[in-house]
């Protein structure tokens, strides 16, 4: 019969993650409660809430039952995997509610509304402490996705995804941006295809050593969004191209218009190069501990 883990028990993880499990709790019932989640963006933020609170309920459960090794994945990297995505899918709902839910409300449907809003903040903050208690430390034995790589990785994956998102058709107007979104499937892909083999304690299948490959992609995936880097802002908004413009109505409504997705992509562009320029920095640098 299941155990509860006395070590576990009074560890400061159970404590962020009890808290977690609180305020996505609190946050996704006060959203239905009243109401407020339509459209997409409502849509995909109450998806963050209960996506978060259920994988949080799980891995919390597992703890104190101690059925780590019967998990069917790496207990050293799931937990703190499943945790850097819950607290980025956590920080884009806290940005994106406030901003088209607030807007224009009054009475009590404003106050539950705002009361979301912080809770989903609090829940950010606590899966934020989860990764930082998670996190390796220098000279100690952890599994690869508690390294810097490994949670880089996590972010890589987030801000692609974000990208298709803002995608839509865009890329379909030059063979040039097509390039760009070349370039974020392939690096998705693997960068997914590396938290798989992790998680799922697969990299001793590989044919050639797995720090090898890391450090070979890292370099492949910075050339790579060093090109979409350039490419997608010149030829979306240089005026010798399509020379794209903001439109009357960016600004308004629940959804961003054309121009606003093309800049944000520019921008999270941008952000996920200096993710895997990071990222190749740690994987030179990384002693590598088999997983």
């Amino acid at each position: 019969m299941p155990v509860i883990s006395p070590t576990f028990s009074s560890s400061p993880l159970l404590y962020v993650r009890l808290a977690a499990v609180l305020f996505t709790c609190v946050t996704f019932s006060l959203v239905v409660h009243c109401g407020a989640y339509g459209g997409r963006s409502g849509d995909w933020c109450l998806f963050c809430w209960c996506f978060s609170f259920a994988g949080s309920l799980v891995v919390l459960l597992v703890e104190l039952l101690g059925l780590q090794s019967r998990a069917p994945v790496s207990w050293r990297n799931f937990p703190i995997t499943f945790a850097t995505y819950a607290a980025l899918f956590c920080l884009s709902a806290s940005i994106i509610y406030p901003l088209y839910f607030l807007k224009g409300q009054h009475g009590s449907d404003r106050d539950y509304r705002i009361a979301a809003s912080v809770f989903s903040c609090l829940a950010t903050l606590a899966y934020m402490a989860e990764v930082s208690l998670s996190r390796a430390r220098p000279g100690e034995v952890a599994g690869y996705m508690a390294t810097a790589p490994g949670l880089l990785k996590v972010c890589e994956t987030f801000v692609a995804c974000v990208i298709f998102v803002f995608l839509d058709q865009s890329y379909e107007r030059h063979g040039a941006l097509k390039w760009c979104l070349a370039v974020y499937c392939v690096c998705f892909i693997l960068s997914a295809a590396v938290i798989v083999l992790c998680v799922g304690e697969c990299t001793g299948w590989l044919p050639f050593p797995f720090n090898r490959f890391l450090s070979a992609y890292a370099l492949l995936a910075v050339l790579l969004y060093g090109t979409a880097t350039i490419i997608w802002p010149v030829f979306n908004f240089d005026s010798n191209h399509l020379a794209t413009r903001r439109g009357p109505y960016c600004g308004q409504g629940h959804t961003l218009c054309f121009w606003e997705k093309l800049v944000a992509v520019s921008a999270l562009t941008g952000l996920n190069f200096l993710l895997y320029l990071a990222d190749l920095v740690y994987s030179a640098r990384l002693v590598f501990i088999k997983v």
